[in-house]
Protein backbone atom coordinates (compact mmCIF):
# COMPACT_ATOMS: atom_id res chain seq x y z
CA UNK A 1 0.00 0.00 0.00
CA UNK A 2 1.10 3.37 -1.45
CA UNK A 3 2.26 5.74 1.68
CA UNK A 4 0.63 8.57 -0.68
CA UNK A 5 -2.62 7.25 -0.90
CA UNK A 6 -2.17 6.58 3.01
CA UNK A 7 -1.63 10.41 3.21
CA UNK A 8 -3.86 11.22 0.61
CA UNK A 9 -6.58 9.71 2.97
CA UNK A 10 -5.94 11.72 6.18
CA UNK A 11 -5.79 14.89 4.48
CA UNK A 12 -8.98 14.36 3.16
CA UNK A 13 -10.02 12.64 6.60
CA UNK A 14 -9.44 16.09 7.96
CA UNK A 15 -10.71 18.03 6.09
CA UNK A 16 -13.88 16.51 5.71
CA UNK A 17 -13.85 16.08 9.50
CA UNK A 18 -13.42 20.20 9.80
CA UNK A 19 -15.50 21.56 6.91
CA UNK A 20 -18.27 18.70 6.48
CA UNK A 21 -17.78 18.65 2.88
CA UNK A 22 -18.36 15.38 1.39
CA UNK A 23 -15.20 13.55 1.16
CA UNK A 24 -16.05 12.46 -2.87
CA UNK A 25 -15.52 16.36 -3.98
CA UNK A 26 -11.47 16.02 -2.40
CA UNK A 27 -10.42 12.80 -3.37
CA UNK A 28 -11.50 12.03 -6.85
CA UNK A 29 -10.18 15.09 -7.96
CA UNK A 30 -7.00 13.99 -6.29
CA UNK A 31 -6.88 11.04 -6.98
CA UNK A 32 -7.21 12.11 -10.90
CA UNK A 33 -4.62 14.89 -11.39
CA UNK A 34 -2.19 13.28 -8.21
CA UNK A 35 -1.83 9.82 -9.34
CA UNK A 36 -3.38 10.10 -12.69
CA UNK A 37 -6.08 7.33 -12.10
CA UNK A 38 -8.52 6.38 -14.67
CA UNK A 39 -11.96 8.54 -13.92
CA UNK A 40 -14.19 5.72 -13.40
CA UNK A 41 -11.56 3.84 -11.36
CA UNK A 42 -11.54 7.02 -9.12
CA UNK A 43 -14.98 7.42 -9.11
CA UNK A 44 -15.63 3.90 -8.33
CA UNK A 45 -12.97 3.63 -5.45
CA UNK A 46 -14.26 6.19 -4.23
CA UNK A 47 -18.36 5.08 -4.22
CA UNK A 48 -17.26 1.98 -1.77
CA UNK A 49 -14.79 4.33 0.02
CA UNK A 50 -17.74 6.75 0.94
CA UNK A 51 -20.21 4.24 1.35
CA UNK A 52 -18.07 2.25 4.46
CA UNK A 53 -16.95 5.86 6.15
CA UNK A 54 -20.27 7.44 5.92
CA UNK A 55 -21.66 3.51 7.44
CA UNK A 56 -19.92 4.97 10.96
CA UNK A 57 -21.85 8.30 10.89
CA UNK A 58 -24.54 7.35 10.33
CA UNK A 59 -24.61 5.27 13.29
CA UNK A 60 -23.38 7.55 15.39
CA UNK A 61 -26.32 9.96 14.32
CA UNK A 62 -29.16 7.38 14.60
CA UNK A 63 -27.79 5.49 17.53
CA UNK A 64 -26.41 8.36 19.82
CA UNK A 65 -28.58 11.53 18.38
CA UNK A 66 -31.62 10.01 17.18
CA UNK A 67 -30.93 12.92 14.18
CA UNK A 68 -32.14 10.46 11.09
CA UNK A 69 -35.67 11.67 9.25
CA UNK A 70 -36.40 7.86 7.77
CA UNK A 71 -38.89 8.96 5.71
CA UNK A 72 -36.99 11.72 3.74
CA UNK A 73 -34.26 9.22 3.05
CA UNK A 74 -37.14 7.00 2.01
CA UNK A 75 -38.41 9.60 -0.26
CA UNK A 76 -34.52 10.71 -1.34
CA UNK A 77 -33.76 6.97 -2.03
CA UNK A 78 -36.93 6.36 -4.17
CA UNK A 79 -35.76 8.45 -6.36
CA UNK A 80 -31.65 8.30 -6.15
CA UNK A 81 -31.67 4.14 -6.28
CA UNK A 82 -33.27 4.21 -9.38
CA UNK A 83 -31.51 6.59 -11.72
CA UNK A 84 -28.01 5.35 -9.62
CA UNK A 85 -29.33 1.84 -11.00
CA UNK A 86 -30.45 2.61 -14.26
CA UNK A 87 -26.82 5.12 -14.72
CA UNK A 88 -24.72 2.18 -13.94
CA UNK A 89 -26.75 0.38 -16.88
CA UNK A 90 -25.84 2.68 -19.58
CA UNK A 91 -22.24 3.39 -18.09
CA UNK A 92 -22.03 -1.19 -18.87
CA UNK A 93 -24.03 -0.64 -22.11
CA UNK A 94 -21.11 1.98 -23.22
CA UNK A 95 -18.41 0.14 -21.94
CA UNK A 96 -19.72 -3.09 -23.28
CA UNK A 97 -19.67 -1.97 -26.99
CA UNK A 98 -16.48 0.07 -26.49
CA UNK A 99 -17.56 3.63 -26.09
CA UNK A 100 -15.20 5.57 -23.99
CA UNK A 101 -16.65 7.19 -20.84
CA UNK A 102 -14.15 9.14 -19.28
CA UNK A 103 -14.93 12.33 -21.02
CA UNK A 104 -18.29 11.97 -19.55
CA UNK A 105 -17.45 11.02 -16.74
CA UNK A 106 -14.71 14.03 -16.41
CA UNK A 107 -17.60 16.24 -17.52
CA UNK A 108 -20.09 15.58 -14.58
CA UNK A 109 -17.38 15.46 -12.05
CA UNK A 110 -16.82 19.33 -13.30
CA UNK A 111 -19.88 20.22 -12.97
CA UNK A 112 -20.53 18.27 -9.70
CA UNK A 113 -17.65 20.10 -8.16
CA UNK A 114 -18.61 23.37 -9.37
CA UNK A 115 -21.97 22.64 -7.59
CA UNK A 116 -20.36 22.00 -4.32
CA UNK A 117 -18.65 24.85 -4.34
CA UNK A 118 -21.47 27.04 -4.62
CA UNK A 119 -23.19 25.05 -2.54
CA UNK A 120 -20.53 26.10 0.07
CA UNK A 121 -20.69 29.94 -0.64
CA UNK A 122 -24.44 29.92 -0.70
CA UNK A 123 -25.46 27.53 2.12
CA UNK A 124 -26.07 29.82 4.43
CA UNK A 125 -28.48 32.47 2.16
CA UNK A 126 -29.79 29.36 0.97
CA UNK A 127 -31.18 28.37 4.54
CA UNK A 128 -32.04 31.65 5.37
CA UNK A 129 -34.38 32.22 2.00
CA UNK A 130 -35.83 28.92 3.32
CA UNK A 131 -36.40 29.90 6.69
CA UNK A 132 -38.00 33.49 5.45
CA UNK A 133 -39.92 31.88 3.19
CA UNK A 134 -41.88 29.06 5.50
CA UNK A 135 -42.15 31.55 8.18
CA UNK A 136 -44.27 34.14 6.04
CA UNK A 137 -46.56 31.80 4.83
CA UNK A 138 -46.13 28.69 6.32
CA UNK A 139 -46.94 25.67 5.00
CA UNK A 140 -47.65 27.20 1.41
CA UNK A 141 -44.99 24.54 -0.13
CA UNK A 142 -45.43 21.57 1.96
CA UNK A 143 -47.15 19.93 -0.91
CA UNK A 144 -44.44 20.20 -3.20
CA UNK A 145 -42.17 19.18 -0.46
CA UNK A 146 -42.03 15.15 -1.10
CA UNK A 147 -41.89 15.69 -4.77
CA UNK A 148 -38.98 17.75 -4.78
CA UNK A 149 -37.28 15.26 -2.38
CA UNK A 150 -37.51 12.42 -4.88
CA UNK A 151 -36.90 14.99 -7.85
CA UNK A 152 -33.24 15.76 -5.48
CA UNK A 153 -32.79 12.27 -5.34
CA UNK A 154 -33.07 11.53 -9.07
CA UNK A 155 -30.14 14.10 -9.60
CA UNK A 156 -27.83 12.95 -6.92
CA UNK A 157 -27.95 9.67 -8.29
CA UNK A 158 -27.10 10.33 -11.56
CA UNK A 159 -24.47 12.67 -10.08
CA UNK A 160 -22.95 10.33 -7.71
CA UNK A 161 -22.93 7.68 -9.52
CA UNK A 162 -20.79 9.30 -12.31
CA UNK A 163 -18.70 11.56 -10.58
CA UNK A 164 -18.92 10.21 -6.54
CA UNK A 165 -19.56 13.90 -6.14
CA UNK A 166 -22.92 15.25 -4.86
CA UNK A 167 -23.84 13.07 -1.78
CA UNK A 168 -22.59 15.15 0.72
CA UNK A 169 -22.26 19.35 0.23
CA UNK A 170 -24.74 19.65 -2.31
CA UNK A 171 -27.20 16.91 -0.97
CA UNK A 172 -27.32 18.83 2.57
CA UNK A 173 -27.57 22.87 1.28
CA UNK A 174 -30.99 21.50 -0.52
CA UNK A 175 -32.14 19.70 1.89
CA UNK A 176 -31.36 22.51 4.24
CA UNK A 177 -33.77 25.29 1.24
CA UNK A 178 -36.66 22.13 0.90
CA UNK A 179 -36.86 21.74 5.15
CA UNK A 180 -35.89 24.83 7.17
CA UNK A 181 -37.65 23.87 9.99
CA UNK A 182 -35.16 20.95 10.27
CA UNK A 183 -32.53 20.95 13.16
CA UNK A 184 -28.98 21.71 10.93
CA UNK A 185 -28.01 17.89 12.82
CA UNK A 186 -30.83 16.57 11.67
CA UNK A 187 -30.46 17.39 8.12
CA UNK A 188 -26.80 16.59 8.06
CA UNK A 189 -27.86 12.92 9.68
CA UNK A 190 -30.60 12.11 7.09
CA UNK A 191 -28.21 13.31 4.33
CA UNK A 192 -25.85 10.26 5.57
CA UNK A 193 -27.68 7.91 5.66
CA UNK A 194 -29.16 8.22 2.55
CA UNK A 195 -25.81 8.46 1.08
CA UNK A 196 -25.23 4.80 2.37
CA UNK A 197 -27.40 2.79 0.01
CA UNK A 198 -26.52 5.10 -2.87
CA UNK A 199 -22.27 5.01 -2.58
CA UNK A 200 -23.11 1.11 -2.16
CA UNK A 201 -25.21 0.94 -5.31
CA UNK A 202 -22.97 3.12 -7.45
CA UNK A 203 -20.03 1.48 -5.69
CA UNK A 204 -21.29 -2.27 -6.65
CA UNK A 205 -21.71 -1.34 -9.66
CA UNK A 206 -18.53 0.15 -10.78
CA UNK A 207 -16.60 -3.00 -9.03
CA UNK A 208 -18.90 -4.93 -11.72
CA UNK A 209 -17.06 -3.05 -14.14
CA UNK A 210 -13.70 -3.37 -13.07
CA UNK A 211 -13.70 0.41 -11.56
CA UNK A 212 -12.53 -0.56 -7.92
CA UNK A 213 -8.42 -0.36 -6.40
CA UNK A 214 -8.85 -2.46 -3.41
CA UNK A 215 -5.31 -1.64 -2.71
CA UNK A 216 -6.03 2.35 -2.94
CA UNK A 217 -9.50 1.79 -1.07
CA UNK A 218 -7.60 -0.19 2.15
CA UNK A 219 -4.69 2.46 1.62
CA UNK A 220 -7.33 5.78 1.55
CA UNK A 221 -9.17 3.80 4.55
CA UNK A 222 -6.26 3.38 6.69
CA UNK A 223 -6.02 7.22 6.31
CA UNK A 224 -8.88 9.06 6.44
CA UNK A 225 -10.26 7.17 9.40
CA UNK A 226 -7.86 8.95 12.02
CA UNK A 227 -7.90 11.88 9.90
CA UNK A 228 -11.93 12.42 10.23
CA UNK A 229 -11.52 11.89 13.72
CA UNK A 230 -9.03 14.28 14.42
CA UNK A 231 -10.71 17.01 11.96
CA UNK A 232 -13.94 16.55 13.48
CA UNK A 233 -12.29 17.21 16.96
CA UNK A 234 -10.55 20.00 16.10
CA UNK A 235 -13.10 21.66 13.23
CA UNK A 236 -14.49 24.32 16.40
CA UNK A 237 -11.26 25.83 16.40
CA UNK A 238 -10.86 26.82 12.57
CA UNK A 239 -12.89 29.37 12.01
CA UNK A 240 -15.26 28.23 9.19
CA UNK A 241 -15.83 31.55 7.38
CA UNK A 242 -12.41 31.11 6.36
CA UNK A 243 -11.98 28.17 5.80
CA UNK A 244 -15.13 27.40 3.59
CA UNK A 245 -14.47 30.19 0.62
CA UNK A 246 -10.59 28.77 0.63
CA UNK A 247 -12.37 25.18 -0.47
CA UNK A 248 -14.97 26.63 -2.45
CA UNK A 249 -12.72 28.85 -4.70
CA UNK A 250 -10.22 25.38 -4.47
CA UNK A 251 -13.18 22.95 -6.44
CA UNK A 252 -14.48 25.68 -8.59
CA UNK A 253 -10.79 25.70 -9.93
CA UNK A 254 -10.93 22.18 -10.46
CA UNK A 255 -13.88 22.15 -11.83
CA UNK A 256 -14.18 23.94 -14.00
CA UNK A 257 -10.43 22.51 -15.34
CA UNK A 258 -12.30 19.21 -15.46
CA UNK A 259 -14.98 20.91 -17.52
CA UNK A 260 -13.01 23.30 -19.75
Amino acid sequence: MEIGYIFSGLLVGLLVGITGVGGGSLMTPLLVFLFAFKPAVAVGTDLLFAAITKTGGAWVHHGSHKSVEWRIVGLLAAGSLPAASITVLVLRHYAAIGKEISHVMTFTLGIALILTALALIFRHRLHKVGRETESHEPGRFGHLQAPATVVLGIVLGVLVTLSSVGAGALGTVALLFLYPRLPTVKIVGTDIAHAIPLTALGGIGHLSMGNVNFALLGSLLIGSLPGIWVGSHISARIPERVLRPILATVLMLIGFKFVL
